[in-house]
């Protein structure tokens, strides 16, 4: 299991504003929301860093345009921020099978399909998702992500540019989610997470050489570590919503 992407519900001015695309880039990151996916219904524009990605997503129809139902129920209700931690497996089948036997309400692995072409057609990504329940304390929920194979990763992985590793900052190596977690938020995290440590005020879940952090506060925030070994851009940050990118 490994951190894969985040899922941040963003206003117009994160896609389309030249100021704020400037800032973006001022870090060091590769930022072309022109190039990003969507339909009718949705624009979702990415920052790739290695292996890992931000998407940034904007709705602009009532029904979203094929997007997750929840999802778009909550950018209308006025959720801005990441609503979605996507996990990468190696057997979502296996994982989903866990998690109901600890008595998880997680959705079924299937793939993500899109509607286009005023509803008459439809696509289906090359992978499946599964999603866990929505965290009670902080307004989001991890989800669990399985390619169809290999080969399907390879070109994904090629087709990630621009990428930030082209300018020495090479993937998140660590996401800090602050916020009050209820005893069902623990619960999930006990369920889905096998190498955790809990101290006073913090849950920490080690992902091999990348981290997931939860610490108690009265404010809900995120802040992504990125590995950066550019020194002209180390220790430099951006906010987006309520997401602080900090170079590493």
């Amino acid at each position: 299991m490994k951190i894969d992407h985040l899922v941040v519900n963003v206003d117009r001015s994160v896609q389309e504003d030249p100021g704020f695309i400037k800032k973006v880039h001022s870090i060091g990151l590769p930022y072309e929301p022109k190039r990003g996916k969507g339909t009718k219904g949705f624009k979702v524009s990415n920052i790739w860093i290695g292996d890992e990605y931000f998407e940034f997503v904007r709705i602009e129809t009532q029904d979203g345009g094929g997007w997750i139902q929840s999802w778009t129920e909550k950018y209308h209700s006025g959720h801005r921020g990441l609503i979605g931690f996507a996990l990468e497996v190696d057997d979502i089948e296996t994982t989903y099978q866990s998690l109901i036997s600890q008595g998880i309400n997680v959705t079924a692995p299937e793939s993500l399909k899109f509607r286009w072409f005023f509803n008459l057609l439809s696509k289906s990504m090359p992978w499946k998702n599964s999603y866990l329940p929505e965290f009670e304390g902080v307004s989001f929920q991890f989800f669990l992500q399985q390619l169809e194979n290999e080969k399907v990763k390879s070109y994904m992985q090629k087709h990630m540019v621009p990428n930030g590793k082209e300018k020495n900052i090479n993937g998140i190596s660590e996401v800090k989610i602050f916020g009050a977690l209820t005893e069902g938020d623990k619960r999930i995290i006990k369920a889905l997470f096998q190498d955790y440590d809990i101290q006073e005020g913090a849950i920490t879940i080690s992902l091999g050489s990348q981290t997931i952090s939860f610490v108690e506060s009265e404010t809900e925030s995120i802040e992504v570590l990125v590995d950066c070994t550019n020194e002209k851009y180390s220790a430099k940050r951006v906010e987006i919503e309520n997401v602080l990118i900090t170079n590493k």
